[in-house]
Parts: structure tokens; sequence; C-alpha cells
């Protein structure tokens, strides 16, 4: 499948797969004249050997509760028309389902109306029914009502929302940009189609806290996966703070959400124009799927899916001895450091493990963690973001989280939920004292190694993140985890029997 995305292999360059209406240029004349013969000669063969290529092919509706299914190997595509020639983006466009969600105020949306749900905790999302333009030089999106539709004289109505799903946290949502959602009051004329989408447009953004993978997930693309799903990637993806390392970190994750390229809203300056937009997304919890708030009761699972199509090769991961089952240690570096990491392997593998040391500073990409956390039967690590990639983990397989001093509460509200969901057994080593290197900084008799919770409580938040979470590693008690290692592996042999029972 081809890429959504730029070639990132070049920070400055602003690539093919996104839209940001940048040119290029730079070359000397004799060069661009080469250049300029040989696309002349390709679009005048085009011409005249495959006048079908410049014709849009139908567009399917993409309401999904009419049952309609688009044939193998067709997408959605967007035309680039002239700034005169006015093209409006719901001509012969069947008019999609924007809100997949129960329950919802704007889940039944007539015609050229702008519809908010504030009612989350979480998150705002709004919907916008009808011919939506992007207007660069204000931020915003604007409605064109149909003129002959009851709304067409309407007041003007105008919503404004920051898209990401941490608005009860004011400093980060300062830092999102803010879209102005407006009903127009001029022409459509003035406001003419440089680009004409046939599907509807998602806006959602890269900035926020995704510079770090738990957030970028949790925050970002399961929440736009919930919000998009139903459109079976017939969605154009608008994204604010568009930036090299997102782009090329999560390309193909991307590429499963939509079948069009990306459009950078704060560098892309044509009028874009779509049959609807969503704007903002959906949040059901923390790398959470809620079928019960989903029209087609979609869960955690058939995002793994996602993640399986894009990141499988199709090759079936080797189990070299069905007997010894894989773990996989997740080895962070800096804070909460499992210090005896060694030991701990040598032991995974007394007991009965084929031990993989996952190193997370070693710029691997998410295809090739995808490869060896699937193929893990058990995943081990120290609380931290890297512990995200458990939506990497076969249903079946375990989670064992060490929780550091102080942290278990944090822990658990990270990862156990979702790890249950994802039909994952899930296990927690809640570190005490002896194995916390705290004990080296304030002894053993100190509160805050010898009762977080009260230290926590009377010391507050900033002392909990500078010291229980950015603070200590971790020494395990060898004794002690060797118990739940050697549980891991008898449930692992368990799973694995049962597995090849099941199989054809």
């Amino acid at each position: 499948m081809p890429s959504k995305l730029p070639d990132l292999n070049s920070l400055g360059g602003a690539g093919a797969g996104v839209e940001d209406g940048g040119g290029g240029g730079g070359k000397k004349w004799p060069v661009g004249f080469v250049q300029f013969l040989f696309v002349l000669s390709v679009v005048v063969c085009s011409l005249l050997y495959a006048p079908r290529l410049f014709v849009l092919t139908s567009t399917y509706g993409l309401d999904f509760f009419a049952g309609q299914t688009p044939p193998p190997n067709t997408s959605s595509s967007s035309s680039l028309v002239d700034g005169g020639a006015g093209g409006n983006a719901n001509d012969d466009v069947a008019a999609p389902v924007l809100d997949n969600q129960v329950h919802s105020p704007c889940s039944s949306l007539p015609g050229d109306t702008i519809c908010c749900d504030r009612s989350d905790f979480n998150t705002d999302v709004c919907f916008m029914a009808g011919d939506v333009r992007t207007d660069s030089a204000s931020l915003s999106l604007l409605l064109f009502p149909n003129q002959t539709s009851p709304s067409a004289n309407a007041t003007a109505k105008e919503e404004r929302i920051r898209p990401y799903s941490r608005k009860w946290e004011t400093f980060i949502m300062s830092k999102v940009e803010e879209l102005r959602l407006r009903t127009a009051t001029d022409s459509a004329d003035a406001h003419r189609c440089d680009v004409v989408h046939d599907a509807p447009l998602m806006v959602m953004t890269a900035g926020g806290y995704t510079g770090n993978l738990f957030h970028a997930f949790s925050d970002g693309l399961v929440p736009a996966w919930v919000t998009s799903q139903h459109l079976r990637r017939r969605v154009v993806l608008g994204v604010l703070s568009y930036n090299p390392w997102w782009a090329g970190t999560f390309g193909d994750i991307i590429t499963g959400l939509t079948d069009h390229h990306v459009i950078d809203l704060l560098h892309d300056k044509r009028t874009h124009c779509f049959p609807g937009a969503i704007v903002g997304t959906r949040f059901h919890g923390i790398l959470t799927v809620d079928p019960t708030r989903l029209r087609d009761n979609k869960s955690i699972l058939d995002f793994r899916s996602l993640l399986a199509n894009v990141y499988e090769t199709g090759e079936p991961n080797q189990v070299t001895n069905p007997q010894r089952p894989r773990l996989g240690i997740v080895a962070r570096k800096g804070t909460r450091v499992m210090e005896n990491q060694e030991e701990v392997a040598r032991l995974a593998r007394r007991v009965g493990f084929d031990v993989e040391i996952l190193e997370t500073a070693n710029g691997m990409p998410l295809s090739a963690w995808y490869a060896s956390v699937s193929a893990c039967d058990v995943l081990v690590g120290v609380h931290g973001a890297d512990l995200t990639k458990l939506l990497f983990l076969r249903p079946g397989a375990a989670l064992v989280q060490i929780a550091p001093l102080g942290v278990p509460p944090i822990a658990r509200g990270c990862y156990a939920e979702a790890s249950m969901r994802m039909g994952l057994h899930y296990e927690q080593y809640d570190a005490v004292g002896h194995e916390s290197s705290l004990i080296r900084s304030y002894g053993p008799t100190d509160v805050v190694v010898s009762d977080p919770e009260v230290a926590k409580r009377d010391k507050g938040w900033g002392f909990v993140a500078r010291v229980y979470l950015g603070g200590q590693n971790v020494t395990l008690d060898l004794a002690r985890f060797g118990e739940t290692l050697s549980r891991m592996h008898a449930r692992a042999l368990r799973v694995r029997s049962l597995q090849s029972q099941e199989a054809p």
C-alpha cells in the first residue's frame, strides 16, 4: 500500500505524501528543461492513450448502515481543480455518516449543520455536514449552506475547538491550536476550491503530549481510529502540529486509518473542499475502545487487527522450541531501570523461557517492535511508555508490569484495563522497599520508603513525578520475582497446549 506521508529521510523535505501546498525548485534551467520535456511527454502520452486516468471514478455512499460495500481495490480520491472552477465538495457525493457514537446529540445530523458534543470530560468533538471548505488565513473551516435548503439564510454560527483529548488539562490544551468552525455568510465564489475531496475531513493534532509513545496511542491514534473507523478509510486526515517524527514513526498506522494523503493544516494554504468534517476525536479511556458506545460494536481487538494488517508480513513467527515459551524484557534507559536485568534474564531462562531483551533506545521502528513483541508469550517491563506495546501482543499472551515503589496505582491505571480488554493476562509486580534504589537515598525507615502512600499525600504530585517516577530504579528480589516467572511459564505452556489443540 503506498505511503500517504512524505519521505522523511530529509526532515526538510515536504514530500509527496503530505499535502502542504509547497512547491519545489532550485535546479539549474537545463535540468529543469529536461524534466519539463519528460513530464510533458508523460502527460501527452496519457492523454492520447489513457484518457480515463483523468476521470474520477464514481463515489460510493459512505453510510455504512446502508450496507454498501465498495468493490475491491477501489479507494476514494481527491481532485485538483483550477481555483476559478468553483468546485463543490457536495457534487455527486453521498452524504457520509459522521458520528458513530451511540446516544450522541450529533448522531442524526441534518445537512448544512454544525453540531458539537461537549459532554465528555476528556474531549470535545464537532461535526459539520455539508459543503465544508478550509480557510488557512483564519485557521477555520467554513460551512457553505446549500442555497435551496431551509438553513441557507440561517444566522451565522461559530464554534471553536482544540482537537485534543485532554481538555481538562489547561496547560497542554493551551498549546494545541484552536480551530474556528463557521457558517459562511459570503458567497462560495469567494472561497473557490483548489482541491476537491470526495471523503470527509477528520481533524486531529500531532501536538500535545504525543511525542511520548503512550500518549501518541492513548490520546491520538486510538481515539482517531474510534472516531473514523466506520468510514473504512474513506476519510481525509487534517493534522495540526504535523511533524516529521510523528509521520515517520506512525506512517504505517496512518495508512491503515486513511486511503488519502494527510493534509498539514498549518502550512497548506490551498482551499480544500469536503462533503463534511469531523473535528476532534472520541476518547473512551486509556488505550480503550468501548464497544457499547459504538453503533458497530468495535473493540480494541479490532484496532489490534489494524496493527496486524499494517505490520505483519505474512510470514508466521518461528517457534524455535514449543516447550520453551518466549519472554520479552523491555529494557529501559535513564529512570526506572531494572538494575539486575541480566540476572532476571538468566533466571527466566532457568525457569524455561527463551528470553529476548528489547532495548527501547535503539531506534528500532515500530514494525520491528511489532514482530518481536507479537512473538512473545509474556512481556515483562518496568512501568513506562514503552509498555504501550502491549497492543502488539497476541490475545492470550501475558503482560507483567513491574511497578516501582509509590507507583502501583499509576501503573495499574495505565495498563491493567487495557490489557484485559485486549484478551491478555495481566499481572502487576509491586516493588517493595528493599527493591527500590530510593533506599540508598532515604534509608529504610524514611516515610518515602516505608510508607509511600503517606509520602505522596503529604508531598504532592510534584514529588511523585520527581522522586517516584523520575528518581528511582529497581533491583528485583530474584526469589520473590522467580515465583512470578514460574507462574507465567506454567500458564504459557497451558495456553500453547490449548492453542495447538484448537489449531486446524
